[in-house]
């Protein structure tokens, strides 16, 4: 299985994946998400370590019946052959009705069939009011013309 834009990634080509990513996470689909990433694949993601694509799946299930009405915005921080570096914030709320917006950095790394082998992930989550949220878009993929985080000053 192949997912292109496939490395050695060029700027252009990093920005692609990027967006092809967060257009995926914003589908709130796990089993469509993992398909990115190898069977073996290893993540960091705060202070849990995963490996493998059944591990992703269900962390993403746990992640989404926890971060209610979730939307994200990832933006490239920079790249090089196979990595790509993110930097992303995403804003959802709990059961409780309590406003969030989740900052982070990830460093990918892809093999030659543009499978996402690596990721670690950092993240911190900021509580908000709801009367500071920005992302308002409906559920699903972000409009092409909605600000971007360098945008919002994030």
């Amino acid at each position: 299985m192949s997912r292109p834009p496939l490395p050695p990634f060029t700027l252009e080509t990093a920005i692609q994946k990027v967006r092809l990513a967060e257009d995926a996470w914003n589908t709130r689909d796990p089993a469509r998400v993992a398909l990115a990433y190898t069977e073996d694949s290893r993540w960091r993601n705060r202070t849990e370590f995963l490996q493998g694509r059944i591990a992703i799946e269900a962390f993403l299930k746990r992640k989404w019946l926890r971060e209610l009405d979730y939307r994200l915005i990832k933006e490239i921080w920079g790249c090089r052959e196979n990595r790509i570096a993110v930097r992303f914030a995403y804003e959802w709320h709990d059961d409780s009705g309590n406003w969030f917006r989740s900052y982070g950095n990830e460093n990918w790394e892809f093999d030659g069939f543009g499978l996402m082998r690596l990721r670690i992930a950092s993240i911190n989550d900021a509580p908000i009011k709801e009367d500071e949220r920005k992302y308002f878009w409906p559920l699903g993929r972000r409009p092409d013309e909605h600000p971007s985080l360098s945008e919002f000053g994030f």
